[in-house]
């Protein structure tokens, strides 16, 4: 199971490193060049060379993926996937490379590494303890690196382990932005939005000072990597970074309240997992005063653990709330199709169809119906790529009922009974609070 795989956490020190000698010397030949053209802007020019500074960088860190490739086919050594993270790959750049071991878990015998890398930090895990001593002594011949030992603390997001699950929570990061922020001492909330709550850009008095607006929701984002819980709030304070008012302002005040009330809830997931993928998606049609678009929200389990979710208003005006629901099945059938490709790499392929559960009658059969013309001949050709993924028997629609839809807490703010319900089989706990 790859939940019970030994994990490390390498970082690697880039000013140090030998990554850095030949990218140093260009950017020094680029600001000579630039401060000796007396006429020129210097700040254009020196804000230029940190520009490539950092493509250089780029490249260089693409160096250090090679480096793992001779190490992955050198003699002795294991299967070593690498994922570039954080190298300024998108979503549209991602790679797809194949699989070679055609098993629903991760083949007994098979020794096998993952490398994660992001900027200077690398994460190392894998099913064999000797392996990873060996490719971190790989790794220490070429680069100057720091090694921390089991995985603890990554990126502000602290990991807790026992032999039946692994915890992951930003509960240090949390307590930081309640305290620099002066609102360590205020009284707790039990929901982050109030229900039916409708901000607008126009109603209220605009902010003062929208600068401490902009950085609140700014580290509210960061928040969210543990956070599914207030993905739509965030998402929809977000949408008024350039011209704050003040019901904003009181929401994010009382999404702070809430998250004092369970500062340390995070995901846990267990060791024991049956490792399938299922999709919920859903929509809520025209909410947006402004623009009357549909607000989307999706989330998807590999077991009974949440890996991945998403709250986004849709960039297209949606004539029904069956095209909203279409859409939003688009959009998560994309997601899906990534997620497979990365357990596949991961050596555990999904055989079956992902179940994908939608609460939309309508947006169910023009998925099953490829002649239900009068609805689906307006809808975008790229939004066709949920029955595509049907036919290739990748996903299953299935209907869910709209009590059960755990995407709901995705796409609109629910009031506390229902909140608390969708939150707890969203699988998010507080393991530090009292019992």
């Amino acid at each position: 199971m790859i939940l019970s795989w030994l994990i490390h956490s390498v970082e690697l020190d880039l000013a140090k490193g030998v990554i850095h000698a030949k990218t140093a010397y260009q950017v020094w030949e680029d600001f000579k060049d630039q401060f000796s053209q007396k006429n020129a802007p210097a700040i254009y020019q020196i804000q230029k060379s940190l520009a490539s500074f950092s493509q250089d960088q780029l490249q260089q860190l693409a160096h250090a993926l090679s480096m793992m490739t001779q190490y992955q086919k050198s003699p002795g050594n294991s299967d070593a996937y690498a994922n570039a993270a954080g190298l300024g790959y998108g979503e549209d750049d991602r790679v797809n490379p194949p699989s070679t071991v055609p098993s629903s878990t991760p083949a007994k015998g098979i020794s096998f590494t993952t490398i994660l890398i992001y900027v200077d930090n690398i994460l190392l895990t894998g099913n064999d303890l000797q392996e990873i001593e060996r490719l971190k002594k790989f790794l220490l011949k070429r680069f100057h690196i720091k090694d921390l030992q089991d995985l603890k603390y990554f990126l502000g997001i602290e990991f807790s382990r026992s032999k039946k699950y692994i915890f992951m929570s930003q509960r240090k990061y949390a307590l930081d932005i309640l305290q620099d922020s002066g609102l360590l001492g205020v009284c707790p909330d039990k929901f982050s939005m109030e229900q039916n709550l409708k901000l607008t850009h126009t109603d209220g008095i605009l902010l003062s000072d929208p600068t401490k607006y902009r950085r609140l929701v700014g580290r509210l984002i960061y928040l969210t990597i543990t956070r599914p819980d207030i993905v739509y709030s965030v998402r929809t304070l977000s949408q008024s970074m350039h011209e704050p008012r003040k019901p904003h302002w009181n929401a994010a005040i009382r999404i702070f309240k809430y998250i004092k009330g369970n500062p340390g809830q995070g995901s846990l997931f267990p060791s024991t997992n049956n490792l399938a993928l299922k999709a919920f998606c859903d929509s809520d049609w025209g909410v947006c005063g402004t623009t009357r678009r549909s607000v989307m929200g999706y989330c998807i389990f590999l077991g009974n653990s949440l890996v991945s979710w998403k709250s986004k208003k849709q960039a297209n005006v949606s004539r029904s709330s069956a095209e909203a629901e279409y859409r939003a099945m688009a959009n998560t059938c994309l997601e899906l199709t990534w997620l497979r490709y990365i357990l596949q790499d991961l050596r555990v392929p999904q055989v079956a169809p992902t179940r994908l559960f939608c609460d939309n009658q309508a947006a169910l059969h023009i998925t099953a119906n490829p002649v239900f013309h009068e609805r689906t001949k307006h809808i975008e050709i790229d939004c066709h790529i949920v029955r595509e993924k049907l036919q290739a028997g990748m996903i299953k629609p299935s209907y869910v009922p709209t009590r059960f839809q755990l995407a709901d807490v995705f796409t609109k703010a629910l009031g506390k009974d229902q909140f608390e319900t969708l939150r707890n089989k969203l699988g998010l706990h507080d393991i530090h609070s009292p019992t």
